[in-house]
């Protein structure tokens, strides 16, 4: 999966479209697992701050009687992920350029393009409780000090690992992403699945009625602010979609299509992908779909009992229970090294891809030239190297990632029903009836949208204060 070629002075730029990088999509199903990719680097950003962190909160808080809504949100928006994927191999343009086409336009851009600049904003103080999150885990795993300088430990290892993200993304490659992302999906994954199906063999156990009494449709009081977080971090969210865009862009499927000529050639090799791109969604939901409620059980039946719900900078040390509890001391080790492998990756697929979408918006502005792969790159190296020390000082000042995190969830919902009213747009303007989803697609898509409209405009009420009552 990491035989992809990135970006690179030497290499085909994965932003144009030309007739010399097509290629014929594989057939068989075998060949389209070689082909996967993006999702899986999609996989481990949202595990990381959404699954890890926001999900076991709200687990450990409400029980399972929120089980309900983690199904829902691992399930409505993957439909709509898929459809705009499906506008961007059809025809080269990346995310924040079709929300540009949706007007009206303010400036230069469209009112999308400016909620996605405010909405990203608030993702920092996410990237920065990720980053904190990290910094936490290895201070526990190895405490360091600078003894001679008053340095605490937590501060030691934030700036280690902001350097390291510097260092590892500073090239631009998105095969190092990919190959970061599958290992750490595919250790933590199996890890916490384990643990969550093995819970009734101990004193944490869960039976089928708890499960059945989380399917009632009930948000408790108290738990509103975390579960409309949750829906905007869990599953894949609205700037995981857009993000997923350039991914499949670098990966080379729109490439590897080839620009709209009209010949049936073209039309085939299309299709090919794009069954290729669905292959790659499916794989994303299910690994999130399964991550989400395991972490959710897991909080609901070891956490919640306890009454400990992860805040602070104790968070780390409060989700270890879960592992230490149910296996004992030693555990704790076992729990650390995954949580550093799977909000590494987080922040990893973070410092790789805000950078490419602020570089996208700087060009959209007009501050730099998109199309310029040189300047383009330049960009993309400079704002690597600014923005994880950004993050990592917000942490530091604030120092509480749950909440960081979940202010960052609040604010990608919000802008899911932007991602929302712009996929359809696109979809009626852009794709020809040819590439249009199906009937039970279709039906799914609308499904979706309605959900997320009915979410997105109770999240904003909640926000405002304008609540339902109890």
């Amino acid at each position: 999966m990491a035989e992809q070629t990135a970006a690179s002075p030497a290499a085909a730029d994965p932003y144009a479209l030309s007739p010399d990088d097509v290629r014929e999509a594989p057939t068989t199903f075998r060949g389209r697992v070689r082909h996967l990719g993006p999702g899986l680097v999609l996989s481990a950003a949202v595990v990381g701050s959404g699954e890890l962190i926001v999900t076991t909160s709200l687990g450990a808080r409400a029980g399972f009687v929120l089980l309900w809504l983690v199904i829902i949100s691992a399930a409505v928006k993957v439909w709509v992920q898929m459809e705009l994927a499906r506008w961007t191999i059809l025809t080269g343009k990346t995310a924040l350029r079709g929300y540009g086409q949706v007007g009206p336009k303010i400036g230069r851009v469209g009112w999308i393009n400016w909620l996605w600049i405010g909405m990203d904003f608030t993702k920092m103080l996410q990237r920065g409780g990720i980053i904190g999150g990290t910094a936490a885990a290895c201070s526990i795993l190895w405490p360091i000090t600078g003894e001679a300088l008053g340095f605490p430990s937590l501060l030691v290892w934030t700036v280690l690992i902001t350097a390291g993200l510097v260092l590892l993304l500073r090239g631009g490659r998105y095969s190092v992403v990919e190959r970061t992302a599958v290992a750490s999906v595919v250790v933590f994954t199996v890890a916490t699945v384990s643990l969550a199906l093995g819970l009734p063999l101990t004193p944490f156990g869960y039976a089928p009625a708890d499960l059945g009494a989380g399917l009632g449709f009930l948000i408790p009081a108290g738990t509103v602010g975390i579960a409309v977080s949750m829906f905007g971090l869990t599953g894949v969210g609205a700037d995981e979609m857009t993000t997923y865009t350039y991914w499949c862009l670098e990966k080379g499927y729109a490439r590897w299509t080839g620009p709209d000529d009209g010949t049936e050639q073209r039309a085939r090799r299309a299709e090919g992908w794009l069954a290729v791109m669905r292959l790659d969604v499916l794989v994303s939901w299910v690994v999130c779909t399964v991550c989400t409620l395991s972490f959710y059980v897991i909080g609901a039946a070891v956490l919640h009992p306890q009454g400990l719900v992860p805040s602070g900078n104790d968070m780390i040390t409060t989700l270890s229970r879960i592992y230490t509890d149910v296996l004992g001391p030693w555990a704790e080790y076992l729990f650390l090294f995954g949580a550093i492998a799977v909000l590494g990756s987080t922040a990893i697929g973070s410092s790789a891809s805000v950078p490419r979408l602020w570089t996208n918006t700087l060009g959209l502005l007009g501050v730099i030239d998109w199309h310029d792969v040189r300047a383009r790159q330049r960009t993309v190296r400079l704002l690597t190297t600014l923005f994880p020390p950004l993050w990592a000082v917000l942490f530091l000042f604030a120092q509480e990632p749950v909440l960081m995190v979940q202010i960052g969830g609040i604010g990608s919902g919000i802008f899911l029903l932007a991602v929302v009213v712009a996929v359809w747009h696109l979809r009626s303007t852009e794709v020809d009836r040819r590439f249009r989803a199906g009937r039970w697609t279709t039906a799914a898509l609308v499904l979706s949208s309605a959900a997320i409209t009915v979410l997105c405009v109770y999240t904003v009420l909640e926000v405002f204060g304008i609540g339902f009552g109890g």
